[in-house]
Parts: structure tokens; sequence; C-alpha cells
């Protein structure tokens, strides 16, 4: 099997979004919330957020520069759920308090984000891998 194709210009845009959204928000509201502030509930939800996320590019970067194998394809299918839920079970973490509700958008928003992640990659599966797509099974017959 050899590698997948290269991604299109507006994938580019995407993974920009991505690396903002799910990785320099989240650091700047830890060090402000968690670190600058004391908030240890949030120190704690986001720093096992960011060793998770480290572990999967880590994951990725040797699977396809170490074995050369198309398998960091698939690294993301296994983290991305657990990163979801790590993300829910952050809410209860996090509590109820008032000056916190900042960060319980920001965890509600990165759960949104990164379902959104894990369904377009699922559904670039196809393209990467050129499995063949039957074109027939979008046309209308007509019925004489």
């Amino acid at each position: 099997m050899t590698l997948p194709q290269p991604l299109p210009g507006w994938y580019k845009i995407w993974f920009g979004t991505i690396q903002l959204f799910g990785i320099v928000v989240p650091l700047v509201v830890m060090l402000l919330w968690g670190i600058a502030w004391g908030y240890n509930s949030v120190l704690t939800v986001l720093l096992w957020y960011f060793v998770m996320l480290g572990l999967q590019i880590v994951a990725e970067i040797v699977t396809l520069r170490k074995f050369h194998s198309v398998t960091w394809v698939m690294v993301p299918y296994l983290y991305l759920p657990y990163r979801i839920w790590q993300l829910y079970e952050g809410l209860g973490i996090i509590g109820s308090q008032p000056e916190l509700m900042w960060v319980r958008n920001l965890l509600l928003f990165e759960i949104v984000l990164w379902t959104g992640n894990y369904i377009l990659d699922v559904s670039r599966l196809p393209r990467l891998f050129n499995w063949p797509v039957q074109e027939d099974s979008l046309e209308v017959t007509k019925h004489n």
C-alpha cells in the first residue's frame, strides 16, 4: 500500500483552524485560568488534554516517518474519541463556578471542533486510500 495522496488546498485552512482553536486557544486558557489565576481544575483538565494531544502527534510522526506506514492516517481514530470524552468529563471537573463560564464554553467548543474534525477525517478515508467510488450509485434510473 502506498502513502495517501496529497491533501487538497482547503485542508491547509482547516488544519490551521485546528491548530489555532485546538492548540493555541486552550494553551492560553490553561496558562491564564490554570496557572496565572490558580484554578487547579482547569490546569488538570487542560494539562491532560495536551498530554494526550502530544501523544497523538508523536504517534503520527513515528508511524509516518519511522515506519513509513499508512497507519498514521488511522492514529486520530484512536485518539479523537478519547479526546472528545476527556473534554466532556472535563465539564464535570470544572464545575459550575461562574468565573469559569468561559472555560466551560471553551470545552464545549472543543467538543464540537474535534467531533467535526473526526467526521472530516472519516469522510476523507476513500480519497486517502484511493478506494473506488461507484459512480452509477448516484445515477437516477428511468422507468418506461
